[in-house]
Formats: C-alpha cells, sequence, structure tokens
C-alpha cells in the first residue's frame, strides 16, 4: 500500500475551510481539570502493542481509529492489526474506534459511498467484538459537508487532524487534533499540552505507528511516554474520546 495525500489544491482548503461553517454541533464545556486523549489512527501494528504498552504501564487507556479493511495489509506505517489485537486492547479497556473500511477519504467521496463504507467498517467492528462504536475519525483528517451531514448523528465525536484545542464551541463534528508526528512532534505537542493545561481544554493527541524508528506518521515509545508523563504530572484527566464525549454530554 502506497501512502496517500489528501487533496492540498486550493480547492480542497476552501472546501475543509467552507465545511466548518456547516453542519456544526456545538460543544458546550467549562472543565475544573484539563483532559486529554492518546489516539492511533489506522491500528498498525506497533501502535496495538508498543503503543498500548506505554499506556497501559502508566494506567492510562487510548483510543484506536481502525480500518478492518486495511487488516494484515503492509501500509507505510507497517502491518496493520488484526481482529485478534483489537479483542486485546478492548479488554484492557482501550477504546476501538471507526475510521472507514478502505481508508476512504471523505473530503471527496459523495455522501452514499461514505455510508457505505462506514457501514461496511461497522460490520466488520462488530464481527471483531466491538458491537458499537461511538468515535469515528476522518481518515487523513479530510471534511466535507456530506460527511459531516451523514456522519454527525452516528457518532458522539468526529475527529480531525486540523491542529487545535477543544474548547467551548468547538464542533463536535469536526474536532481539532495534534499529531505526533515526525522530529519535532513531541515537542509541538508539549507545547500544545501545556497550552490545553492553562486554558482548561480538551487535547486530542494523534499518532499511528509507535516505533523506535517511526514513519514519517508515527512517533517513538519514549516520546509517547514523555507526553503521558507530562499529561500527569500536570493534573489532565487521561480519557478515551468516547469518555470525553460523554463527560461533555455528547
Amino acid at each position: 500500500m502506497q501512502a496517500y495525500s489528501a487533496d492540498r489544491s486550493l480547492k480542497g482548503k476552501l472546501r475543509r475551510r467552507i465545511a466548518r461553517l456547516a453542519q456544526r454541533r456545538p460543544v458546550r464545556m467549562a472543565l475544573e481539570r484539563p483532559m486529554i486523549s492518546f489516539t492511533f489512527d489506522d491500528m498498525p501494528v506497533t501502535a496495538a502493542l508498543a503503543g498500548a504498552q506505554v499506556l497501559e504501564q502508566r494506567g492510562v487507556r487510548g483510543t484506536y481509529y481502525v480500518s478492518t479493511g486495511l487488516a494484515g495489509q503492509t501500509g507505510p506505517m507497517g502491518v496493520y492489526a488484526e481482529a485478534e489485537d483489537a479483542r486485546r486492547l478492548a479488554a484492557a479497556g482501550h477504546e476501538i474506534a471507526c475510521h472507514t473500511f478502505s481508508h476512504l477519504d471523505c473530503g471527496q467521496a459523495n455522501a452514499a459511498a461514505i455510508v457505505g463504507d462506514v457501514d461496511r467498517n461497522s460490520e466488520g467492528l462488530k464481527a471483531w467484538g466491538a458491537a458499537y462504536t461511538e468515535s469515528f475519525a476522518y481518515p487523513y483528517g479530510d471534511v466535507s459537508i456530506p460527511a459531516k451531514r451523514v456522519l454527525g448523528g452516528r457518532f458522539r465525536t468526529l475527529r480531525t487532524v486540523q491542529a487545535g484545542l477543544v474548547e467551548d464551541g468547538a464542533d463536535a463534528n469536526q474536532l481539532p487534533a495534534v499529531g505526533i508526528e515526525g522530529p519535532e512532534g513531541e515537542a509541538a505537542a508539549m507545547r500544545w499540552l501545556d497550552r490545553a493545561a492553562e486554558r482548561r481544554a480538551w487535547l486530542i493527541l494523534y499518532t499511528h505507528d509507535v516505533a523506535e524508528s517511526p514513519s514519517a506518521w508515527g512517533c517513538t515509545p519514549e516520546a509517547l511516554g514523555h507526553l503521558v508523563d507530562a499529561a500527569v504530572a500536570r493534573g489532565f484527566d487521561v480519557v478515551t474520546a468516547a469518555e470525553g464525549a460523554r463527560r461533555l454530554g455528547l
């Protein structure tokens, strides 16, 4: 499988900007303590093993956005995990969440294609033992108005890769998140963590593979551990995406 990039053209950028104004589901929040979620897109094997180990050693849990159609394949982030990995993660208390079956770009697909691909993924996750998924992440972080319209009533939250904090007035159908990826990923995420602590906001972090030599979209176990430790030291509540949404009444 080859790396794919979402539409970065002017048209794509305008589409994403316009989508922010439509099909909104505003979040109302006033947290006593900041929240943080550690999320993993696509569920590479390394995230299911090394990533989970980092979290579990510290007594916290994460959210895994799974595309069942990728299971067992090899991609830019390594081999993607399979059903037994998802079952083990769920049994340990991690959240198994929905991507799409084929890792469909929801920014460019039509509404029928999006619904069909999400339905197929939901059936796959049900066969894996995840009967009900509460959280969704747009593959490639790409958003469109049709995607927000057909998915907004189906999941508690829809997550992007647009950098930012979840604060009062944020859109539950297009939640921001911050990537832990690349050489500067840990430092950038730490700056957002400090900002979230100051503002008592919800910070959603995401990565893909977790390895000593990660892909351009992943991070090292050490970087992930440093961020978990920093969040705990600053008094964050570490929650899954679903638990964070429930706390906000979504």
